[in-house]
């Protein structure tokens, strides 16, 4: 049997919904409240219907992650669009495989961390709000890069990169701060996506098209024989 562990604390409501969402959700409700005073039911409709929008993008689910030796789990939910080799990167020395997950504004955006370690840098660069899905984006966007060492002294790096809708990336780490596979780490709001730069042996276990869920999908595997 799989063995499985949460990397947070179970949530204690039915519908775990991520902090950044409660002012927009408390100033959701109460332009919905006053519209209802005053009478209009439409524009009320309206703003409870987007103050729901709101609550749904925000969801924050509680998630088991695999227990198994070098997994790399899936810091984001979305589908993979990249899982190739490159030769060089601005985050990690030499070549690294790279694996890039896509998100619609219709996945949960809680992003979490793919594997265990240390965090020894976090390097943030402002740029454009291209698409996400497209091969400018990787570059050019805005985009947030948090640098994990493991135990074994291998380096990986997770990007958070703003798309064409997203505005705000947020990432509650500091470097230093030791990480759980599976924890989370922050979010990116509405749609973006995730580029996961790892040491070029890693075996991965995912392919283009396929769908991932974050803190579950194992995209591959380090080889923790290598220090």
């Amino acid at each position: 049997m799989e063995k499985f562990s949460w990397p947070n604390p179970p949530n204690p409501t039915v519908f775990p919904i991520a902090s950044p969402a409660y002012p927009l959700i408390f100033g959701g409700a109460f332009i919905t409240v006053i519209f209802a005073l005053l009478g209009m039911k439409i524009s009320a409709l309206v703003s409870l219907l987007a103050t729901a929008a709101v609550c749904g993008f925000f969801r924050d689910p509680d998630r088991v992650t695999p227990v198994e030796n070098g997994a790399v789990i899936a810091p984001a939910d979305g589908k993979v669009i990249v899982v190739q080799i490159e030769e060089e990167n601005p985050y990690i020395p030499g070549p690294c495989l790279k694996i890039s997950i896509f998100m619609t504004v219709f996945n949960v955006h809680v992003n979490r961390i793919p594997h265990e370690g240390e965090v020894v840098g976090i390097d943030y660069r402002p740029g454009k709000f291209y698409s996400a899905d497209k091969n400018d984006a990787t570059m050019k966007n805005e985009q947030n890069a948090v640098m994990v060492q493991t135990k074994q002294n291998q380096l990986y790096a997770v990007v958070q990169v703003a798309g064409f809708v997203a505005r705000r990336i947020i990432c509650t780490l500091q470097p230093g701060k030791t990480v759980g596979r599976g924890q989370r780490f922050g979010m990116i709001c509405f749609g973006s996506r995730l580029d996961i730069y790892l040491p070029p042996n890693t075996e991965s276990k995912v392919t283009k098209g396929q769908k991932t869920r974050a803190g579950t999908t194992i995209l591959g595997y380090l080889n923790e024989t290598e220090k």
